[in-house]
């Protein structure tokens, strides 16, 4: 945990250490400002001393009383001045330190392989990337505008009393360290029980949404009874412990308002004694009363802005976790930019393995010449899809290696490697943008005559022009708008567009009927000429004129050949499956 809070810390100094001579600016425009608010108090003792002396005609004070009022306005103008200044820089300091936090998280976080993302819930990265930026927000409004002011005016009014009576000075420094003391212990005791409740809470939202998601099956199934016994239970605990914290926080603000009270008591019984004795005038009163004021409104809160700077640590801390989470895959410092001159994709004795239990691939060996198409078939779980993440670097390989024109594909930087492969996934997922954006996503720079060119022998343009955008046309969240269909000639397109050397169908036709594949038919044979084409299919009649089908298994090749050479294999997998599809499953 201190391992954790230190690394967050680290983190966001970080970030805001390009801006110090800002940040160091701001800070002495607010210690001038807090000074300046400490001075002002010594003015009103000097305005009330002349008040109340009585050996004076009245009138002759009059000059005085008005020159000091007018000090005390100069004063409360240049503490308004610094204060609107440090206001101003900080609203360029704080968005422009959040905006860099937003921007390195944005490029750690895309930077971590295909795996990091699969084991967890975009919507859950999203809202720690926000609760980090969030944390630098209320972290370093806490520090600038609570605990720096409150450790400057404590100070200044020390030693302003010092000068006066070091007798109180000392009084008040003691209750300072003690009240503080006991406020921080009271708090971090506190701390779990409010951890406690934000659990708690998490619980409420977490049964609440479930069961809003669930709607139809609590109509279904008459629940509605049990739901709600069940979410009761859930808000009486919510309700206990939200009780003791709240209580707790009550118990705290008694003993602060206590401690206050014993404070200036004693304050003022020195302050007697001393005007008794002649050394303290009417206007020390005032003196001691504005600072105690002071004080008191500064540590008030002491409590909760504690809890507040730890509760926000404890939200940024799953974020630094992730920043500080070494990438997967990474390009070695002597990688190279790939540029492919034949096309040629050789695995070598391929061993892989998700959890480090049993090998997904083992000793899997394929050579695909330059310009070949080869087929990739077999049950499910068998490997079909890893080897394709595999040669896009998604993951590294356990053992062996993936060669394109003879060279590692760890070798190369994984930018260019991914260059050169298009994919034309099973299930494409598409940005919330228009369709022309999410076409020209396979070649950036393209211009619009080629997007519609692909567009167009995609077979996406009969469906575009029927919408009342036409290109312009948003695709909604991950292209909800669109039919599968639809999205599945949007990513054939983007292929067609990035004309990469190596191309990967990943079953390109699933989610096609069989008017609309027969369409798109001749454009992804236009697309797969003259590249070397892997081609995963579950529909056997997709794949018959590959060069070459290889049937995977287990991990391992255990049949390669041309269609009409598999199905003359009596007891193999592919004649099983041929006659499963070709002949159904009618007996």
């Amino acid at each position: 945990m201190k391992q954790v809070t230190k690394q967050t810390f680290s983190l966001l100094w970080r970030h805001a250490r390009p801006y110090k001579k800002l940040l160091s600016f701001m800070i002495a425009m607010l210690a001038m400002g807090m000074i300046l608010e400490t001075v002002v108090p010594l003015f009103y003792k000097r305005f009330f001393d002349l008040l109340s002396d009585g050996l004076v005609p009245r009138a002759a004070h009059t000059g005085a009383l008005i020159r000091t009022i007018i000090v005390i306005l100069l004063l409360y103008l240049v503490e308004w001045i610094l204060w609107r200044v440090t206001t101003f820089a900080n609203n360029y300091f704080q968005p422009r330190v959040m905006s860099d936090i937003l921007n390195s998280s944005f490029e750690y976080l895309h930077a971590h392989a295909y795996g990091f993302f699969v084991n967890r819930f975009v919507g859950a990265l999203v809202r720690k990337v926000n609760r980090l930026v969030d944390a630098f927000e209320s972290i370093a409004d806490r520090i600038c505008w609570d605990l720096l002011p409150m450790a400057i005016r404590i100070v200044s009014i020390l030693i302003v009393l010092w000068f006066r009576s070091t007798t109180v000075a000392l009084v008040m420094m003691v209750w300072i360290v003690f009240y503080l003391a006991v406020n921080y212990a009271f708090t971090m005791f506190k701390l779990k029980y409010d951890e406690q409740s934000a659990t708690v809470d998490s619980r409420v939202t977490a049964h609440l949404g479930d069961t809003i998601t669930n709607n139809v099956n609590i109509k279904l199934f008459t629940s509605l009874a049990s739901e709600l016994r069940s979410f009761k239970r859930i808000t009486t605990d919510q309700f206990k412990i939200r009780k003791f914290v709240w209580d707790l926080s009550a118990i705290l603000e008694a003993i602060q308002a206590l401690f206050m009270i014993f404070l200036e008591y004693a304050i003022f019984r020195i302050a007697i004694r001393y005007w008794a004795m002649g050394v303290f005038s009417i206007g020390d009163f005032v003196l001691i009363q504005a600072y105690l004021l002071q004080i008191f409104n500064r540590l008030w809160d002491f409590g909760r802005i504690i809890r507040d700077i730890y509760k926000r640590l404890a939200d940024a801390e799953e974020m630094v976790e992730i920043l500080h989470t070494p990438h997967a895959v990474q390009d070695s410092s002597s990688a190279k930019r790939l540029v492919i001159k034949k096309g040629e994709v050789d695995f070598r004795k391929v061993h892989f393995t998700y959890t480090g239990a049993q090998d997904v691939l083992h000793d899997f060996s394929l050579l695909i010449r330059p310009g070949e198409k080869v087929g990739l078939v077999g049950p499910s779980g068998a490997g079909k899809s890893t080897i394709t993440a595999l040669l896009f670097r998604f993951y590294d390989v356990t053992k062996g290696g993936i060669h394109i024109d003879g060279i590692n594909i760890k070798a190369v930087t994984q930018r260019s490697l991914r260059e050169n492969i298009s994919l034309v996934p099973q299930d494409p997922i598409l940005f919330h943008r228009t369709l022309m954006d999410n076409i020209r996503y396979g070649r950036l720079d393209a211009a619009d005559a080629e997007v519609f060119r692909a567009a167009k022998l995609a077979h996406c343009d009969e469906f575009i022009q029927r919408m009342p955008d036409g290109y312009l046309t948003y695709v909604g969240e991950r292209g909800i708008k669109l039919s599968g269909g639809e999205r599945q000639r949007v990513a054939i397109a983007r292929a067609i567009l990035k004309n990469a050397p190596i191309l990967v169908l990943d079953e390109a036709t699933s989610s096609l009927d069989s008017h609309s594949e027969a369409m798109i038919q001749d454009a992804l044979e236009k697309l797969m000429a003259d590249k070397t084409v892997i081609v995963i299919a579950h529909r056997l009649s997709t794949i018959m004129k590959m060069d070459r089908i290889v049937v995977v298994k287990e991990g391992r090749i255990t049949e390669q050949g041309t269609h009409d050479t598999l199905l003359t294999k009596h007891r193999g997998t592919y004649r099983m499956l041929w006659r499963l599809q070709a002949g159904g499953f009618i007996k």
